[in-house]
């Protein structure tokens, strides 16, 4: 699968130089994520992360946008029973490789602003996966637990100003993040908001 990723991504890079249409640039940003539940006694709540990566933008008013990005997200759960011995509460960090392949429209297009639109999918690979117990009550999730690839459908918006760039986006997990753990079936999927401060480096943007 990250064989096919990367040369996907090479064909997109090798397409944008034969025809002179592409940007590439590299930039950070804040994610602030949430894993859902549908169990009533299980709290969560939201979690702060950032990312870091590299883009590209391969066209003209329309366009294709992949990029690779290492992100940290998580989560903390906690147990609330009527049992004080099952109280348990985890926190849970992942750092994922993220590949977004985005296509967009330029609504407003000039050599000083740009106003864009984008729409797309996401392969995540969980790379690093940690899970620790926040108090005396062992609770149910490992890292075993966890999946090792996660998909994502993404909408945003973004404003381009000479060499600078702004997106906004809200991903949305289309596959089980964490798996049944002991006797607790979490049916966990991702929501998260991502704000991102690009650099372009060369190309047209």
């Amino acid at each position: 699968m990250k064989k096919t990723v990367a040369l996907i991504l090479f064909a997109f890079f090798a397409a944008g130089l034969s025809y002179g249409q592409i940007a590439l640039g590299v930039k950070l940003g804040y994610n602030a994520n949430k894993l859902s539940t549908n169990l009533d006694s299980v709290k969560n709540q939201v979690n702060s992360g950032f990312h870091i990566g590299v883009w590209t933008r391969i066209g003209n008013r329309f366009y294709v946008a992949p990029e690779l990005l290492y992100s940290m997200s998580g989560a903390v759960f906690t147990n609330e029973g009527n049992l004080s011995t099952n109280n348990w509460k985890q926190k849970i960090k992942i750092g994922s490789l993220d590949v977004p392949v985005m296509v967009g429209f330029k609504i407003v297009h000039s050599d000083f602003i740009t106003w864009r639109i984008e729409l797309g999918p996401q392969a995540s690979f969980n790379i690093s996966k940690k899970v620790s117990n926040e108090n005396s009550v062992l609770g149910p999730i490992q890292e075993s637990s966890m999946s090792s690839m996660s998909w994502y459908a993404i909408g945003g918006t973004g404003i381009d100003i000479l060499f600078l760039s702004l997106d906004i986006r809200y991903k949305y997990g289309l596959n089980q993040l964490i798996k049944d753990a002991g006797n607790y079936q979490f049916d966990t999927k991702d929501q998260m908001f991502v704000v991102s401060l690009g650099f372009k480096i060369f190309g047209k943007k």
